[in-house]
């Protein structure tokens, strides 16, 4: 079930960061919004580790902000997969994909937080 809510909570973030910031653009249904949401977590949970790795020096020497770049990165990625597989998800810039990445994660987290449970 917590699966679903985080999953839920990516979607609403993408849709969020798909309206709000000029340069992101997403057309399509709710299933389109879920599997966009879908690919964005499998490139953040199998290439972003890889990319954080190899650039583990880079990430030290900029005291934690290289790890913006990496995340501008995936949105990225995602966007190429999501473009590949027909979806409407396209990133105009970097600059919009490393606010994007950054609106993204903001929301994710507010909405997990709303609603984690209290067993955690």
């Amino acid at each position: 079930m917590k699966l679903l809510l985080r999953w839920a909570a990516s979607a609403v973030a993408v849709w969020v960061a798909a309206h709000f910031v000029p340069g992101i653009h997403f057309r399509g249904g709710i299933g389109a919004l879920f599997a966009i949401a879908l690919i964005l977590g499998l490139v953040n949970s199998l290439v972003r580790p890889l990319l954080k790795m190899m650039s583990c020096g880079l990430i030290v020497l900029t005291l934690g902000l290289f790890l913006f770049v990496i995340n501008a990165l995936m949105l990225y990625l995602t966007s190429f997969v999501a473009r590949r597989l027909g979806f409407v998800f396209t990133i105009a810039s970097f600059k919009a994909a490393l606010i994007g990445s950054i609106v993204i994660s903001v929301v994710s987290w507010v909405l997990s937080m709303l609603v984690a449970d209290s067993d955690d």
